[in-house]
C-alpha cells in the first residue's frame, strides 16, 4: 500500500488535508469530454457555476460570500483597524473641472468643494504615517473607493507609502475604483449593506466630508450604530461645519426631542485635517 509523503498533502496554511482540493476538481471537471451529459448546465460543479450562484435563492449564500472574501483577504494582510473616510464622488480635486456640475452654481459649489479633496488627501496621509510605526496594521485609511473625497483618501494615504482600502458597488456611473487604492485591497461589492457592514469593521475613526445621499446614508447608519451603542463609541467628525449645518438642522432634532441632546456631543465638527488627526490622537492617547 502506498504511503502519503511526509510533506503532504496540505493546505495553504499548513493544515494536514488528505482531501482533493476544490480546485484540482475544477481544474478536472473542465477537461472532461464535452458530451450532451457533460455539457449540461446541472453537470457544473456547483460552486462554479456562476448561473446557479446567481438565481434568487442563493441569495443567503451571496451575501456570505460577500462577507467573508474581504474579511478573508483583510486577515490575511493583518489589517487590524481603519480610519474610514466617506465623502462626495463629485467633489473634484482642485484645479479640476466639476463634471457633474448641471448648472453654474453647482459648479461654483462643488469646485469651491475642493478644498475638502485637498483636506482629506491630507488627513489620508497624516493617519497613514501615523499607522507606520504598526507596520500598516492599524490606522488604515478606507474609503468606499470612488472618485472625489474617496479618491483624496485613498491617495493620501498611498503618496505616505501605505497600503490603503476601497470597497466599491456595482454602480450605473460614479463607482469605478480609483487608481489610489492597493489593487490587492480593492473590493467590489453588489450588496450596499455587506459593503457597509465591511466599512464599519475594524473602524477606529470615521470621517465624513460634504457628500450626497450616499454620503449621508453611510453617515447616518454609523451615528445609530453608536448613539444605540451597537457599535463602540469612536471618534466622529464632520468636515465643514457650515455644510452640515446648513444640510441637517441637528439642534432642531434635539429640542424636538426625537434625539437626546447628549446625542449631539457624539459629533465633532472640523475644517481642517490637522484638527481631525488631534482629535483622532487624543481620543486614542497618542
Amino acid at each position: 500500500m502506498a504511503k502519503a509523503k511526509k510533506d503532504g498533502p496540505r493546505r495553504k496554511d499548513g493544515v494536514w488535508d488528505p482531501l482533493k482540493d476544490s480546485s484540482t476538481d475544477r481544474r478536472s471537471a473542465a477537461g472532461v469530454p464535452k458530451t450532451p451529459q457533460s455539457m449540461s448546465p446541472t453537470y457544473r460543479l456547483a460552486y462554479a457555476d456562476e448561473d446557479f450562484l446567481c438565481r434568487e435563492e442563493l441569495r443567503p449564500v451571496r451575501l456570505q460570500l460577500e462577507l467573508l472574501k474581504a474579511e478573508m483577504v483583510l486577515a490575511e494582510r493583518r489589517i487590524k483597524s481603519t480610519v474610514v473616510l466617506f465623502g462626495g464622488a463629485r467633489i473634484p480635486a482642485p484645479g479640476q473641472a466639476a463634471w457633474a456640475a448641471r448648472n453654474e452654481t453647482q459648479r461654483g459649489n462643488l469646485e469651491a468643494a475642493s478644498v475638502y479633496y485637498e483636506e482629506a488627501r491630507k488627513f489620508a496621509h497624516l493617519c497613514a504615517s501615523y499607522g507606520e510605526q504598526f507596520d500598516h496594521q492599524e490606522y488604515v485609511v478606507v474609503t468606499g473607493g470612488g472618485p472625489g473625497v474617496m479618491e483624496a483618501g485613498n491617495r493620501g494615504a498611498s503618496e505616505a507609502g501605505a497600503p490603503t482600502v476601497g470597497f466599491n458597488v456595482v454602480l450605473p456611473h460614479e463607482q469605478a475604483p480609483n487608481p489610489y487604492v492597493t489593487p490587492e485591497l480593492s473590493f467590489n461589492f453588489h450588496y450596499f449593506a455587506v459593503r457597509k457592514m465591511h466599512l464599519m469593521m475594524r473602524a477606529k475613526a470615521i470621517i465624513i466630508f460634504p457628500g450626497g445621499f450616499g454620503t449621508m446614508d453611510e453617515m447616518f447608519e454609523a451615528l445609530t450604530l453608536i448613539q444605540t451603542r451597537r457599535m463602540e463609541r469612536i471618534p466622529f467628525v464632520l468636515f465643514g461645519k457650515e455644510f452640515w449645518n446648513t444640510m441637517v438642522n441637528w439642534q432642531a432634532l434635539a429640542d424636538f426631542g426625537t434625539i437626546a441632546p447628549e446625542d449631539l456631543e457624539l459629533i465633532s465638527f472640523v475644517e481642517t485635517a490637522d484638527e481631525a488627526w488631534k482629535i483622532v490622537a487624543d481620543f486614542y492617547e497618542h
